[in-house]
């Protein structure tokens, strides 16, 4: 009886002991998974803030233009309600005063789009003809004066209805970097940023607007009448029996153009002298527009990456709607690249005590930004190692379907 009392005590302080393994083991345990769960929690709080941040950048994007859109994170607006700010304008000219009965009417300014023009006195005859064909359809004008001559303007009908900037001898992009910031631009659907040597007998905005909706085309511009003066991509030529068109074929010269061609000059391509912006496309122009070389050269071959998608489809020449390039050179002469110096006319002028030929040295800084704009588009490529080229994808994509 003895024995088995003793059996039975051993059995338990045994089954004592192993449970009281367990729980040391259990105990060890603790502090071990307590370090896992705050690893765990830590890279869970990592990943939603990033992926909060990234909500927060494309809202942004998404949001450009609207009033909601409010800058929280800055640390220079924290002394304002949020209600109170207003992180963009426009370009509306507004009343001194109002009747009583008016104040409280506020005006729409939906479907509204901005023509942008640099002008010149001498070709007084040919914008004013460009301004009556927009300003009636829901168009804001702005023209930048490049001569310092506004008051030469004031006898037009429309003249007061138009925004003027006066800055002696600037081209258009340094008007545009400085005064078409996309805040500034928000409300327009769309930005027409036009040469002042455009005839537009067979243009008609409405319309024009009304094609660029429906195809998508964030970037487009309206095409060359064959006979125009100065024709430097065939792309740009229009097309008598198409309404629109994104790419074009070309098998002589030095281009070729066919179905395997996906950049510019053959598809996703608009030339400088009368583009047309969606309103996020001119949000990501505008960035690419480089404040110090004000000629503007290059910048065409890289207007798709701003087409907000695939180039070869939100790119487009307008067939239907078309405009004459009449080549008049007044601001320097051209600012195309195509353009031949000895088509310039020579005008010279006196520099310490030298004279100089202002449109050879025109043309030879255009040159040079040029090369300074490959140059930084490069260096860019080269220091942004997560920024993938995706117009390289497509291209080996479509080599290996074929």
């Amino acid at each position: 009886m003895t024995s088995m009392k003793s059996l039975r005590w051993l059995m338990r302080k045994k089954s004592g002991l192993s449970d009281g393994g367990k729980s040391s083991f259990r105990m060890k345990q603790l502090p071990f998974m307590a370090v896992v769960c705050t690893v765990m929690l830590f890279i869970v709080y990592r990943t939603t803030k990033y992926q909060y941040h990234q909500e927060e950048i494309d809202k942004k994007w998404s949001l450009w233009g609207k009033a909601e859109a409010y800058l929280t994170t800055s640390q220079k607006l924290k002394g304002l309600p949020r209600g109170i700010i207003q992180d963009s304008s426009d370009l509306e000219l507004r009343p001194l005063w109002l009747r009583s009965n008016s104040r409280s009417k506020s005006r729409d300014y939906s479907n509204r789009n901005l023509l942008a023009i640099p002008v010149g006195i001498k070709q007084k005859h040919n914008v004013n003809a460009m301004v009556q064909k927009f300003l009636p359809e829901n168009f804001t004008i702005i023209l930048f004066h490049y001569d310092g001559n506004v008051d030469g303007w004031w006898n037009l009908d429309w003249s007061s209805k138009a925004i003027h900037i006066v800055a002696q001898n600037q081209t258009k992009w340094w008007f545009a970097k400085r005064f078409l910031h996309p805040d500034i631009v928000s409300i327009y659907d769309y930005i027409f940023l036009w040469d002042e040597d455009l005839g537009v007998e067979h243009f008609s905005p409405s319309r024009y607007v009304k094609i660029v909706k429906e195809e998508g085309l964030e970037i487009s511009q309206p095409a060359l009448d064959p006979n125009s003066t100065e024709i430097h991509h065939r792309i740009t030529v229009r097309a008598r029996n198409k309404k629109f068109h994104r790419r074009v074929y070309e098998r002589r010269g030095s281009t070729r153009c066919s179905d395997a061609s996906e950049g510019p000059p053959c598809t996703g391509f608009v030339e400088g002298m009368a583009p047309v912006f969606s309103r996020s496309a001119w949000y990501c122009t505008w960035h690419l527009i480089q404040n110090d070389l004000v000629h503007g050269w290059g910048m065409d071959m890289k207007l798709g990456y701003c087409a907000q998608g695939d180039r070869t489809k939100k790119v487009g020449v307008v067939d239907s709607q078309y405009v004459v390039h009449k080549g008049i050179q007044t601001l320097g002469g051209s600012d195309h690249g195509a353009t031949k110096v000895s088509k310039l006319k020579k005008t010279t002028t006196k520099q310490g005590g030298a004279t100089v030929d202002v449109r050879s040295e025109i043309r030879r800084q255009s040159t040079w930004e040029l090369e300074v704009f490959k140059e930084r588009w490069n260096q860019a490529i080269a220091k942004d190692k997560n920024w993938v080229d995706p117009f390289k994808r497509r291209i080996r994509k479509w080599r290996s379907t074929h």
